[in-house]
């Protein structure tokens, strides 16, 4: 790592705090209990904005139906691109919520953020069909779609930076962790969901309104959500740099000014996640009901054991990150993805549920390499100043780029070439680009107190 990246160790210690100052804990030295609170409510936000968006990909095919009957073409390539095109607004919400995160107060960014993304994914519950009202209806989807974009892009960053900011230098791998399995059990959740009600649900009822139920259960869990953030403490490293006058007007500009390269090594990162998290935990049971002769009953299934193992792994990888260093799992990842993705689709060919689980499996370790530590990388490789801004611009840029649209690249290329294959290519491509750029940019930070970092 370069001598640049940090702060002289010895470094003269902070003048005492004025009594009408807030008095929290150095970072990393936070009591448990804080840490314990901290981690609740940035599992429980992180929880809710993934239920979500788990929901409207297993009910895509559903949602089709009802908002775009009479497109003309595949109507859940049309609700796949409502998806993708709700993620340009992801960038803005990314400065929006950053700037506020870095200047206000990272609670402040997280508490309101919450309210309004689930607020957006209520709404969705409630709108009228295209039967109903026609095409405002599709439009209506699609702007609520985008103001939840919007709100969520600080979420899965912001909550990665509390938790590296309240953890121990040496045990942040562990905590930022969190941030990961607890998007994996919204899925899981959002999946459950999904598979009971088309289980017992006939299709005229999943479309008229058994699809909505999901979606009006973002309205009471994010008001939790809400109500247990505002009663947190901010983190000890924004207590400190407030009390240093340490603020700057603009952080997303100082990112793109003096951090290009760790933002472009963020961004990398956050490829092989956003395409692979996509691909692999939401997208497989539309491209098995879609594209092989599973059953949707059985697709959602192997989602389901795939994503339960998932959230174990993920703990594991996370403190394996602590030891070996973020940089090398995330090549890793990268170097698996290219060798694994082609063997792991002709699996899911077979449309075998034994075979197809042990695909997801082997799809999940190898996603858990770089999804367990990217939450962790993208937190501390900023100083605090502009910490959640540069989390979360690395981390939106590419999910704008790559995540939004990896369910719609994925239909589309099968749909042009007639090849099953395409998402496993598609998977590998993302992964040698990334792989090239880390290689070349990524450098390691375990270990090393976030306020050394410069």
């Amino acid at each position: 790592m370069r001598t640049s990246d940090i702060a002289p160790s010895g470094s003269a210690a902070a003048p005492a705090l004025d009594a009408d100052v807030p008095i929290a804990p150095a970072a990393g030295a936070a009591s448990k209990g804080a840490l314990g609170r901290v981690a609740l409510s940035s599992f429980l936000g992180n929880f809710i904005e993934w239920f979500d968006y788990a929901t409207y990909t297993y009910f895509a095919i559903t949602i089709g139906a009802v908002f775009f009957p009479e497109s003309g073409v595949n109507s859940t390539l049309m609700a796949f691109a409502v998806f993708a095109l709700s993620f340009i607004f992801r960038p803005l919400g990314a400065v929006f919520w950053g700037n506020m995160g870095d200047k206000k107060g990272r609670k402040w960014s997280l508490s309101i953020s919450i309210f309004l993304m689930s607020g957006a994914a209520f709404l969705i519950g409630c709108l009228p069909s295209f039967a109903a009202i026609g095409i405002a209806s599709p439009v209506l989807l699609l702007v609520l779609r985008s103001v939840q974009g919007f709100s969520a892009a600080g979420e899965y960053s912001g909550a990665a930076v509390f938790l590296a900011e309240y953890a121990p230098a040496d045990k942040r791998g562990r905590y930022c962790s969190l941030v990961p399995a607890s998007t994996a059990t919204g899925l899981f959740v959002g999946s459950t969901v999904a598979l009971v009600l088309k289980s017992v649900l006939p299709e005229a009822a999943l479309i008229e309104w058994g699809w909505r139920i999901p979606f009006l259960m973002a309205g009471p869990l994010g008001y939790i959500a809400h109500f247990i953030r505002t009663r947190l403490e901010d983190s000890p490293a924004f207590h400190e740099m407030e009390h240093e006058k340490k603020e700057v007007d603009r952080p997303s500009r100082l990112v793109f000014k003096k951090y290009r390269r760790r933002l472009l090594s963020s961004i990398a990162a956050t490829m092989v996640n956003s395409v692979g998290f996509y691909l692999v935990l939401t997208y497989l049971p539309t491209y098995l009901t879609s594209y092989t002769t599973m059953g949707a009953s059985e697709a959602q299934l192997a989602t389901d054991i795939a994503l339960v193992t998932y959230i174990f792994i993920i703990f594991g990888a996370g403190r394996l990150s602590d030891r070996v260093g973020r940089r090398r799992m995330l090549l890793g990842a990268c170097a698996t993805f290219i060798v694994l993705s082609i063997p792991c689709f002709l699996m899911l060919g077979t449309a075998s549920l034994p075979i197809v689980i042990v695909a997801e499996l082997i799809m999940c370790v190898t996603l858990s390499l770089n999804d367990a530590n990217i939450a962790c990388y993208q937190a501390e490789m900023f100083p605090t100043e502009v910490r959640y801004t540069g989390a979360a611009l690395g981390s939106n840029i590419a999910y704008v780029v790559f995540g939004g649209t990896a369910s719609f690249v994925a239909t589309a290329l099968i749909d042009a070439t007639g090849n099953g294959l395409m998402p496993a290519f598609y998977m590998m491509a993302i992964s040698a680009v990334a792989g090239v750029i880390l290689f070349f940019t990524a450098h390691d930070y375990n270990g090393i107190p976030l306020d050394e970092i410069r």
